[in-house]
């Protein structure tokens, strides 16, 4: 009978992860991430972490794992996440000056061991403020001495001194702002090549420019700009020579036309977008990423937890705002991304957008397909992870029922492989 390691919370350096040498696992349905309709009773045959057969299932046939009342479907990928931060934090950032780096590495290993129990097996982490300490959490991972997903990291944010991305709040006095927090920070384009190159020296997968102020942020305006053009355009040479990706943090129509002008691959938020710059980004090839659902959950809970009042508002400002250009990407055939900002919003909730992005013009398919194929594809992991087909990483999530009926069961993942790693779900019986 084949042994397989299941991971938990009890997870050590010390402990062996054994990658299933040969499994099978039975679904029910299975919705394949590329294909625009599920199928009905296939078996998933994995060896050494990779599915090496999908077929349909004989009476004799063994079953490692029966999912039989269950869909099946790639691991979900999240382009938009921030493991050392939880959204109780914008109640007083003075927290950040507080923690120490083994708080911080503590922070993200927990918040990632949630992320990939909830079905995301890949995330993109779009920038840090304590990037080295991520870093460590992400070779912990890769390692196999903690449990998360395929992390693929920005390095620090790219930022303009007392911009949207830097560590600078009234909580958190000047001599107390960590220097790994003022890794990203330049004035003039030479600077922010240089900061750029650094980055990517350091670890980064893909770069992250902080174009116009963010919501969560005090002495700036979420619309205004603060990176030039021309700073932009510095990264982006960079990028291009060291062969990675931008992506920036834009909520003004003039940030992100300049952005898209300055030649980065995507945007995130993107929360007040003309018409034209939409067009723009279509015309460009420039994804986007727009955490639609956030706005609810801090309109929901931002008085309770203490968020201050600039903060509330600025949120009510931006939500419906982002919501409609959404609907006016999706229209447009934009290419959309799943994104949530984890981190703004709590790291068990990934599964939450899904509805509102359907409410907003998506078919379900569509929107797990931003989650699936079209966000690996964007990462260029497109070989490896976002589809369950021969060949391709066996990163498999379940629900029960239809996910397409009612996309909330997207909310509650029952089971969650990860390279043919159980990481939640249940343990392996002998036969259907």
């Amino acid at each position: 009978m084949l042994t397989i390691t299941v991971a938990s919370a009890s997870f050590t350096d010390e402990s062996e992860a054994l990658v299933t040498r040969h499994t099978t696992v039975f679904c029910g349905s299975l919705i394949d991430g590329i294909s625009s309709r599920p199928v009905k009773s296939r078996t998933l045959t994995i060896r050494d972490g990779i599915i090496v057969s999908i077929s349909k299932t004989s009476p004799e046939t063994t079953i490692d794992l029966d999912l039989s009342d269950y869909t099946c479907l790639p691991g979900l990928i999240n382009t938009h996440v921030h493991f050392d931060a939880n959204p109780e934090d914008a109640a007083d950032y003075g927290v950040y000056a507080r923690r120490t780096q083994a708080d911080n590495l503590a922070l993200i290993l927990r918040n990632a061991e949630i992320t990939v129990r909830s079905g995301f097996t890949t995330v993109r982490h779009a920038g840090a403020w304590f990037p080295d300490t991520l870093a460590m959490a992400k070779a912990k991972i890769d390692a196999g001495g903690a449990i998360g997903p395929r992390i693929q990291s920005a390095g620090p944010y790219l930022t303009i001194p007392g911009g949207g991305g830097d560590l600078t709040f009234p909580e958190i006095p000047t001599d107390k702002i960590p220097a790994e927090s003022q890794q990203g920070i330049a004035t003039t384009p030479e600077e922010f090549a240089d900061r750029a190159k650094s980055a990517i020296d350091n670890g980064a997968d893909f770069l992250k420019v902080i174009a116009s102020g963010a919501v969560f942020s005090t002495g700036t305006e979420p619309g205004a700009p603060e990176m030039h053009q021309d700073d932009i355009e510095a990264v982006v040479a960079v990028a291009k020579q060291r062969g990675v990706k931008v992506t920036a943090h834009v909520h003004s129509d003039q940030s992100g036309r300049d952005a898209i002008l300055a030649g980065v691959n995507s945007l995130e938020h993107a929360s007040l977008l003309s018409d034209e710059t939409i067009a723009l980004a279509v015309e460009n090839e420039v994804a986007l990423s727009m955490d639609v659902y956030n706005g609810t959950y801090t309109d929901s809970v931002g008085r309770d937890l203490g968020y201050p009042k600039v903060f509330i508002e600025r949120n009510f400002d931006t939500t419906e705002a982002q919501r409609i250009v959404f609907e006016k990407a999706v229209a447009a055939g934009a290419t959309l991304l799943y994104g949530t900002d984890a981190g703004v919003l709590p790291h068990d909730m990934g599964g939450w957008q899904f509805e509102i992005m359907i409410e907003r013009g998506m078919t379900p398919m569509q929107a797990i397909q931003s989650a699936t194929s079209a966000a690996a594809k964007h990462m260029e992991l497109g070989d490896e992870v976002g589809a369950l087909s021969v060949g391709l990483r066996a990163d498999i999530i379940a629900v029960r029922g239809d996910p397409l009926a009612n996309v909330k069961r997207l909310r509650h993942v029952s089971f969650v492989m990860k390279d043919g790693l159980l990481v939640k779900g249940p343990t392996p019986s002998s036969s259907r």
